[in-house]
């Protein structure tokens, strides 16, 4: 299915006559996701054909090992293209994401302007809410502005993109409760300066006392130190080798709700939900009482900071180093049991050999066995549908010629750059 849309999508575009895979448009991604979508089936089809035994050349087929290697560098070739196509389309994506950010600011304007429209029938214009939506203005115009100079690195979105260049969520949820303190705070400014009464100034500059906000202060401030705390946490672990990470091609709304290979993850989800609900009972209270900072009450703000720990406890017990537990000779049927020797495969046995987000073939073939002082690219082998080789538990390499017969060490260099422990296991010739 995905082989037919992209060869369609690819079609499609060379009969209307519009920008091709080769596309260098600035602020056009259709030529980049086009050239990306041609590379996917490209490289979709040449890996089950090999996987069928289809497009082999003669002079490679008398030899197991001369078909694999052989079919791994073509594999990794036509993978290094798609690896590029996708970055290209990245950051083409990126560039054109500012437009849609800020589109969707103003849409969120518009709503409001809508809303108090409608709760006006009635009840009629008050300060409060030309006060809200002159707040509002001004949030969105900033959004605007900050928008336009971060263009190229997503708009309103470039500060919660983090290094890996996926979404963060600590950060996202930083940020929006960042933005409501500041528009609460605009709308009691904007009341306060049309306001005439001195008893009516007094009260609302009493909205801002610390007695009345104190819930959504604390939640203010644990939700930017956790973005702050989270940050520098995985850093740290990245450094020390305790955590494997890749870089994606472009942020995906998803990453707030899951981890680096995709799926969901606990700590992210209940951190995004109840932080999320909190910011809706914050702006519930804020429409009922605009005169006075929302005041959140301490259980649901303890609610908040419960999640907030739970997140930073599964950021800090996430990942781990890679490890081989074993190496063995391969063996295949009818083979006699032996030592390992020169020339012959070897199973490396072991766990996190694939980082989360790294089961992509561009990835996969950057992944290296270290024998001794030989390096040893770790060959793709393909399968209907994926690679039977490497896996995130299971290596097969074979032993180079130029080993030392001997006592040698192993080691798996991962595609994050992670290098594992040693394992020393004896070659004969």
């Amino acid at each position: 299915m995905a082989v037919q849309e992209a060869r369609q999508g690819a079609d499609a575009s060379a009969r209307a006559g519009v920008h091709g895979g080769g596309c260098t448009c600035g602020d056009c991604p259709h030529g980049a996701r086009t050239g990306h979508r041609r590379a996917v089936a490209e490289f979709l089809v040449k890996r089950d054909g090999f996987a069928a035994g289809q497009g082999l050349p003669a002079a490679v087929a008398h030899s197991a090992s001369a078909t694999r290697q052989w079919v791994s560098d073509e594999l990794t070739q036509s993978a290094a293209a798609v690896a590029e196509r996708g970055r290209a389309e990245g950051d083409a994506w990126l560039a054109l994401l500012w437009r849609r950010t800020a589109c969707t600011v103003w849409a969120l304007v518009v709503l409001l302007l809508l809303v108090q429209a409608l709760t006006a029938i009635g009840a009629g214009w008050t300060a409060a809410r030309a006060a809200g939506l002159l707040a509002a203005l001004v949030v969105a115009g900033t959004l605007t502005a900050a928008s336009w100079f971060h263009r190229t690195r997503g708009g309103v979105l470039a500060p919660v993109i983090g290094e890996d260049n996926r979404l963060s969520t600590s950060r996202a949820v930083a940020a929006l409760w960042v933005l409501f303190v500041a528009y609460a705070v605009l709308v009691l400014a904007g009341q306060l300066a049309a306001a005439s009464a001195p008893g009516e100034r007094d009260e609302l500059i009493a909205g801002l006392e610390l007695a009345r906000g104190a819930g959504v202060v604390t939640v203010l401030a644990v939700t930017c130190a956790i973005a702050v705390l989270v940050r520098r946490l995985v850093g740290t672990r990245v450094l020390g080798q305790r955590l494997q990470k890749v870089r994606a091609d472009r942020p995906r709304a998803a990453d707030l709700l899951t981890d680096d290979s995709g799926r969901g993850t606990f700590a992210d989800i209940q951190y995004a939900v109840i932080g999320a609900v909190a910011l809706v009972f914050a702006a519930v209270r804020l429409a009922r009482r605009p005169d006075q900072l929302p005041d959140l009450p301490w259980g649901l703000a303890a609610v908040v900071l419960v999640s907030a720990a739970t997140y930073v406890a599964g950021k800090y017990a996430e990942g781990g180093r890679p490890v081989v537990l074993s190496v063995v000779r391969a063996r295949e049927a009818g083979d006699l049991d032996a030592p390992i020797r020169t020339g012959e495969d070897i199973e490396i046995r072991g766990a996190g050999f694939v980082p989360p987000g790294a089961d992509g073939a561009a990835r996969l073939s950057r992944m290296v066995v270290r024998i001794g002082t030989v390096h040893v690219h770790v060959p793709l082998v393909p399968v209907a549908g994926g690679f039977s080789n490497p896996t995130d538990g299971l290596l097969t390499v074979p032993v180079p010629v130029d080993v030392e017969p001997g006592r040698v060490e192993v080691r798996v260099v991962t595609a994050a750059g992670v290098e594992t422990n040693a394992y020393v296991i004896d070659v004969t010739e």
